[in-house]
């Protein structure tokens, strides 16, 4: 079967005729929606044409590293064949288009067998051509087949696992549209996730000028029955227009069941659906067990970590939560449902959120005042309400307050490394299952770990004292949150510590051009390193580095993330990017100028807190700070020594693993991080591994990757509206302004440290930082993240390095290009695009 006409019902089968002819033929069968005639070139055609002109060439692209010269060949191969004159397909397509007048001009788009479908769209890869006469057909069709092997087309199927045995091609021919307005409508905000919002896209005539990128469209939203324009320049839709095609995408949606990406144009007053596909990129809502309208913040915005998280990552965060946890497209969220219902939930809701992510603050008040909600929450037992361990901890930070000496760090440091070595050492002879026992028996004492009254009682101290420093000095300067000036150069801030130690690691290496050659042209080895003519002395200092860093990573709370121990050569593009662009000693020097500088500003605050306010307020403001200074970096301890735990963990779970790899029952060590917890237990003694189950979840976890985890989601897919309210410059993006100043220099898009090829005055542009980027910070001269709060990682040390930092802004990552020069305003809380 050569030819299908798109109502008919075998139009249906996706392996004859592709996925957008699949969908547009339930359109025409099952709606009244208008739907331009045509039909589908079949599959068959595609194989009785290609299949054995490429064969041979098709296998090879597995392994070939010329794929694009390879695809490129193929490309050639397709388009040089023609149709026969007399050819029982020719003829099967002419009698088709002689259905249409003479004049008539074709749309001719491919649809193949892997496109349009719900984990994977394939939109864009393979090629369509407009305004096509009938004559001219048959070749577009051939065209469009050769497409199947465009470079992007290719790559896509790669990335995405897709079996190039199992692939074939349709074209789907239609009568073209004499579009006045086209466009595209999401039935769902593909940027939020949120099923509230419905997207409009439109353009004047040819909605290929809008898929090309040609021309800028203009933009609607819907929510709530409520249009909202997000675009200038001419409106091109009526209200009602609008109206009407929403309605038509609504219906689309059901017909589907899925919120779809939906292709229109507009003639002679008329709307015309010329392709529906699903919107594969929408971050599934967690599920709600009871069917009630739940609501869940993101735990990985809470921690600075929006990465995807393995299954066995997932059990490691569930082990130590003190909140209740679900997992939901390979991320982990905080069911808070419960907690807006009582006095106490709220005020540990609003305490937690306010200064983690202040976008998630502000929709949950906003959430806060849907009476009719709220009213219709069921009782039951909160999230944030099960912490109850605050008197311990309270106790402490009085003591510590009275007491104001950092030898107290000191005695919690070495309380804390001394569970490390007992921990270390009950793994020595600990093998397979032993080691998953040890673990899940170091569970409290890790929790005790986190949540270690003294280390707390010192965060408490510290918090106590910056509402004191804030207050004052609001009255003395009018500003607010003074006590972020005075932060500067602090000591006993472990995370801080590893930008200069790396810093000074990058000093010992300027003296020894040999291991500079090293680095930018071999692949890191530290035993090739200690054969090079000063490799023995870098290797040592390395070491060293290792020895109190090595446990930090990207995303490091997934204890699946590659440690810095695993993997030094993570760090070497921030070693060479200082040595090419820092002075010699300019880490140290730039800790004793900030703490110079920090100095004054307390001289010169407390001179006019006396002058004002009298000695007895400015001496206790003085304590205040004193308190401030001594313990603010202590901020950073629980987390590290909780890393410090899960390297442990990780470095005797991979040396089990690799036994299981060495003995052939494992393909790759790293294959363990797609079990569960008791899954991985039930390898260990067995050790028969599921490798349907862990190819399934490696298969997800790529897919997890790439989508955008909302802050906020209510279990019915909606994702409340988030925006800062403030004046602020035209097209300027707003964020929380975290660190004060005023930076320009050039944008630097960065996923993950390894990556970091920073020049000094750069701008750091990603989506959150951890204490794996604080290298980074030695050269930047501003930082701009997309979450991130007053109190959160890259706030805090950019306070404390004296760079200004914008926090919380919105697809910062997608809307400033990598190399672009920005303005970073750091008092105000916004970025500026300058070219």
């Amino acid at each position: 079967m050569y030819i299908v006409n798109l109502a008919d019902k075998a139009a249906q089968d996706i392996n004859l005729c592709g996925g957008k002819a699949v969908n547009l033929s339930i359109l025409i069968n099952s709606s009244k929606l208008n739907i331009p005639d045509g039909f589908v070139v079949t599959t068959e055609l595609y194989k009785k044409i290609c299949v054995d002109l490429i064969s041979p060439l098709v296998l090879e692209l597995t392994d070939s590293e010329n794929i694009s010269d390879l695809c490129l060949e193929i490309r050639e191969k397709i388009k040089q064949k023609v149709f026969d004159e007399n050819s029982e397909e020719l003829n099967l397509i002419r009698n088709e288009l002689s259905r249409f007048p003479a004049e008539t001009k074709f749309a001719v788009r491919s649809s193949a067998t892997a496109e349009d479908l719900p984990d994977a769209s394939f939109a864009g890869q393979q090629d369509s051509y407009l305004n096509i006469s009938a004559e001219d057909v048959p070749d577009a069709i051939i065209k469009c087949f050769s497409s199947l092997y465009n470079d992007r087309a290719f790559f896509y199927r790669k990335e995405n696992n897709f079996d190039e045995n199992n692939l074939s091609l349709a074209v789907v021919v239609q009568e073209m549209v004499d579009s006045e307005i086209s466009g595209v409508m999401f039935t769902a905000d593909p940027l939020t996730s949120d099923r509230y919002t419905c997207v409009i896209e439109s353009v004047a005539g040819l909605g290929e000028e809008l898929v090309s990128g040609h021309k800028t469209p203009f933009t609607y939203k819907i929510r709530n029955k409520k249009i909202s324009f997000e675009s200038k320049g001419k409106n091109l839709l009526k209200k009602e227009n609008i109206i009407e095609l929403h309605k038509i995408g609504k219906k689309i949606e059901e017909i589907f069941h899925a919120p779809q990406d939906i292709e229109y144009c507009f003639a002679k007053n008329k709307f015309y659906i010329v392709q529906s596909r699903p919107i594969t990129a929408l971050f599934p809502p967690p599920y709600s067990p009871d069917g009630f309208k739940r609501l869940f913040v993101s735990a990985g915005h809470l921690q600075m970590m929006t990465d995807a998280i393995c299954p066995l990552g997932v059990s490691f965060m569930k082990f130590i939560a003190l909140f209740k946890m679900v997992e939901s497209g390979g991320h982990l969220y905080i069911d808070i449902t419960h907690d807006l219902k009582t006095v106490y939930g709220k005020k540990m809701i609003k305490t937690k959120l306010g200064t983690m992510d202040s976008l998630t603050f502000s929709a949950i008040n906003e959430i806060l005042s849907r009476k009719e909600y709220i009213a219709s929450v069921p009782k039951g037992p909160g999230s944030f309400s099960s912490f109850n361990n605050w008197g311990p901890m309270l106790t402490e930070a009085v003591r510590i307050y009275r007491k104001n000496d950092q030898s107290e760090i000191d005695k919690y440091i070495e309380k804390m490394r001394n569970k490390i070595r007992l921990l270390d050492k009950r793994f020595e002879n600990a093998e397979s299952s032993e080691v998953l026992d040890i673990i899940k028996d170091d569970q409290q004492k890790l929790l005790d770990a986190v949540y270690d009254s003294t280390g707390f009682g010192m965060v408490l101290a510290t918090q106590y004292a910056i509402q004191r420093i804030d207050s004052i000095c609001k009255k003395l300067t009018g500003e607010d949150n003074y006590s972020n000036k005075l932060s500067k150069s602090v000591k006993y801030n472990i995370t801080s510590e590893m930008g200069l130690a790396l810093s000074e690691l990058s000093d010992v290496l300027r003296d020894y051009p040999d291991v500079i050659d090293f680095f930018e042209n071999q692949k890191f080895s530290m035993d090739e390193l200690r054969k090079i003519n000063g490799g023995e002395i870098v290797a040592d200092c390395f070491s060293e580095f290792l020895e109190k860093f090595g446990m930090r990573a990207t995303g490091e709370i997934d204890i699946c993330k590659t440690r810095f121990r695993e993997n030094p050569a993570e760090l070497i593009p921030v070693i060479l990017s200082n040595i090419r662009t820092l002075p010699k000693g300019y880490g140290k020097a730039s800790f004793d100028e900030g703490f110079k500088e920090s100095k004054k500003r307390i001289r010169e605050i407390l001179n006019l807190a006396s002058e004002k306010m009298g000695k007895a307020k400015a001496k206790q403001l003085k304590k205040y700070i004193s308190i401030f200074r001594n313990f603010v970096g202590t901020r950073e301890y629980p987390k590290y020594f909780w890393i410090c735990h899960y390297d442990i963990y990780k470095k005797y779970l991979m040396k089990e693993a690799k036994r299981l790899e060495n003995e052939g029952i494992l393909k790759s060590a790293d294959d363990i991080y797609y079990l569960y917890f008791d899954e991985l237990r039930e390898l260990f003694e067995t050790r028969i591994p599921d490798y349907d189950l862990i190819e399934k979840r490696r298969k997800d976890y790529i897919s997890y990757r790439k989508l955008t985890p909302p802050r906020l989601i209510f279990s019915d897919g909606e994702v409340p509206v988030m925006n800062y309210n403030k004046d602020i410059p035209s097209n300027a993006l707003a964020g929380l302004a975290v660190s004060a100043g005023i930076a320009e220099g050039r944008a630097r898009i960065i996923n993950s440290i390894e990556e970091a090829n920073i020049e000094k005055g750069d701008i750091l542009i990603t989506s959150f930082t951890d204490p794996s980027w604080t290298p980074v910070f030695v050269s930047i001269s501003a930082l701009v993240t997309e979450i991130g709060g007053m109190m959160t990682h890259g706030a805090v040390i950019t306070r404390e390095y004296g760079l200004p930092a914008v926090v919380g802004v919105l697809n910062a990552t997608k809307l400033i290009k990598d190399g672009q020069k920005i303005r970073v305003n750091g008092d105000k809380g916004y970025i500026e695009i300058l070219e």
